[in-house]
Order: C-alpha cells, then structure tokens, then sequence
C-alpha cells in the first residue's frame, strides 16, 4: 500500500499545501470577525451575523482544512519517515501545535461568542490576530529553507 501511495508522494505534497493555504486563511479571518463581533452589540442584527459567519467558517472552512492538513502532513511523513530526524521538522511540528492550540481558542472563543459570553474587547482580538500569520511565516521558511 506504502509503495502505492508513494507513486503519488508530489500529490499528497500538494492536497497537503492546498489544505494549508485554507487552513490559514479561515485562521487569518476568524479573529477579524471576532474584532468586528466585539464591537457589536451583544443580541444585535450585527452580531448574530457574526455568530453565523464565524461558526461557518470555523465548521465549514478551518476545521476540515486543518484535518486535512494534518492528513496529508502525517502521510507525507510515514511515506518519507526520514524527515523526522531533522531538527528543522522538530521545530516545525512544534510551530504547528502551536498553531492548533491556537485553533482550539479560536473555536472556544467562537462558543463564548455565541453564547453572547465574550468578555475580551476588540484590541485583545486585533492583538492575537497576528499569531496566524506570523507562525505561518516561521512554518514556511522552515519547510522551504531547512536551516538545520
């Protein structure tokens, strides 16, 4: 089976970078809807539009491209096992659970949210809105560039 799928390692490679490209982007956009969303009154036309957008994006987009990121990243893994002794990969599997913690505060935030419990203010959002993209940068650099 391993042989069969390593036929079609530069496939996975791309489903794999795909579903970051998503995953990313839902992570970018789901903090900026809560800084709007903070701003909004809580039971208002606004922020029940936030509540709906958010857990669509979260449910529709962040969620499956993070599952598929993590499935196609572990099958590149076992079909190249080797990847795992280089100190750049141990520093980016770290980034990455990093960044799934971060996801896993973006969907409880989303909860107090809907429960109209959100008890942070737009800077805070604004603020850890940056994490995404700046994890993302090491990330990439240390995939593309392999400094040790």
């Amino acid at each position: 089976m391993l042989d069969f799928l390593a036929g079609y390692y530069v496939w996975i490679k791309a489903l794999h970078i795909i579903s970051v490209i998503f995953w990313m982007a839902g992570m970018a956009y789901l903090p900026r809807l809560f800084v709007y969303h903070a701003e909004a009154a809580p039971g208002s036309d606004k922020s029940e539009t936030f509540k709906i957008m958010e857990r669509r994006l979260l449910r529709g987009i962040v969620n499956p491209a993070m599952i598929a990121t993590f499935l196609f990243g572990i099958l590149m893994l076992v079909l190249n096992p080797g990847l795992l002794s280089d100190g750049w990969m141990h520093v980016k599997l770290a980034l990455i659970l990093v960044m799934s913690a971060l996801h896993g505060f973006f969907s409880r935030w989303r909860k107090e949210f809907e429960r109209d419990g959100n008890q942070r203010d737009a800077r805070f959002y604004r603020i850890v809105n940056e994490g995404p993209p700046l994890l993302v940068i090491f990330i990439v650099l240390l995939a593309v560039a392999k400094p040790f």
